[in-house]
């Protein structure tokens, strides 16, 4: 799986994943992939799915379209542009979009982060958009991310991308499906 945590503090956000793919029991590791980092780019966002590595390349197909106007600026514009990905992820990519019997909506299968001028973000598998106001994490290993970022945020010492790339850190070495190195992106904040 993956472990991707993103961080607001001060003037910056930042957005660190970390470099494993996972199919089954095996571990295609950094030492093996070429291209191994999670990120797309988007303008001036940075985003990282946790899900089937299938997902990234769709990602960056998709939003290379010249005709495909993503915008990533508050949760209302990333909810309707992902809705706009949704429809194409079925006709074009074969998402078998399954519902489980207590789903209400349709899963696009992956969740995402982003980081941006505009702060950071998450996109739930159901369409979700969440604006977060410190930080989060998904992926595999959530569970020690999270805690990560909870017991260092308010370390003066700490900066947001050093933050990010702790909690990956902290995820690598107690998840066994989220593998170092870090790889990491920061951007600075935009006053709304």
């Amino acid at each position: 799986m993956t472990t991707i945590a993103v961080v607001r503090k001060g003037h910056y956000a930042a957005i660190a994943a970390d470099t494993l793919t996972k199919w089954g029991s095996g571990k295609e590791s950094a030492a093996y992939v070429a291209n191994n980092d999670k990120f797309v780019k988007i303008g001036r966002s940075y985003l990282a799915a946790s899900g089937s590595a299938t997902f990234k390349i769709i990602m960056q197909d998709y939003f290379s379209r010249p005709r495909v106007h993503a915008r990533f600026d508050d949760p209302l514009k990333i909810f309707r542009t992902w809705q706009s990905f949704h429809v194409v992820l079925k006709r074009e990519y074969f998402l078998i979009a399954g519902t489980d019997k207590d789903d209400s909506l349709e899963s696009t299968r992956f969740d995402v982060l982003l980081a941006n001028p505009r702060g950071i973000f998450g996109i739930g598998s159901h369409r979700t958009v969440q604006e977060y106001v410190k930080f989060y994490a998904i992926g595999s290993g959530t569970d020690f991310a999270l805690s990560a970022l909870y017991a260092a945020y308010d370390d003066p010492r700490h900066d947001a991308l050093q933050l990010a790339q702790l909690a990956v850190e902290a995820a690598a070495e107690f998840d066994d499906a989220t593998g170092l190195p870090v790889s990491a992106h920061r951007v600075r904040l935009v006053k709304p």
